[in-house]
């Protein structure tokens, strides 16, 4: 069965932090999660309704953060993809996919015309998956992060939404 997308509630507090705690990786994150169980997930800056929550058998298996871009109202009309985290026993399944397709189709309905995202240059998994849901490379800022030892670049991805649901 496909996952079940739906928005955040504040009841999923404690899920979706004990899950960006188990998943948190310098693959995908140059900035580790909240570290004890009483730092809130959910904050004045991104509350629950800036998250789809991603369900298997009616457990929390995944989220996507979604936001503005910036605070400028010349760039209200792009969200940004800004946080995306699945749990590893459910990789493999569709969650990313379909939290990726749910984040465009909620963009879309929000009325944005563009959505984007920024990845880590050496996650390849990533970056293979948002090429299939139509983003593309848009910049680059090489060896922004040092992780591991390593310098990693920073990539910038988007994808137009169109007026024509395209």
């Amino acid at each position: 069965m496909p996952p079940h997308i739906r928005h955040a509630t504040l009841g999923d507090e404690d899920a979706l932090a004990r899950l960006d705690r188990d998943t948190w990786s310098t693959l995908h994150a140059v900035k580790p999660p909240a570290q004890y169980p009483d730092e809130p997930f959910f904050t004045d800056r991104l509350e629950p309704r800036d998250h789809l929550v991603a369900e298997l058998d009616g457990e929390v298996v995944g989220y996507l953060r979604l936001g503005f871009a910036t605070p400028l109202e010349s760039n209200a009309h792009v969200r940004q993809i800004r946080g995306l985290a699945v749990a590893e026993k459910a990789r493999g399944k569709g969650v990313a996919r379909a939290l990726l397709r749910a984040a465009v189709e909620e963009s879309r309905r929000q009325g944005a015309r563009r959505l984007t995202l920024r990845v880590l240059g050496h996650n390849t998994p990533a970056r293979t998956l948002y090429e299939s849901e139509g983003f593309v490379v848009e910049g680059v800022l090489p060896e922004e992060f040092h992780l591991n030892g390593a310098y990693v670049d920073d990539v910038f991805m988007g994808r137009s939404l169109g007026r024509d649901g395209a």
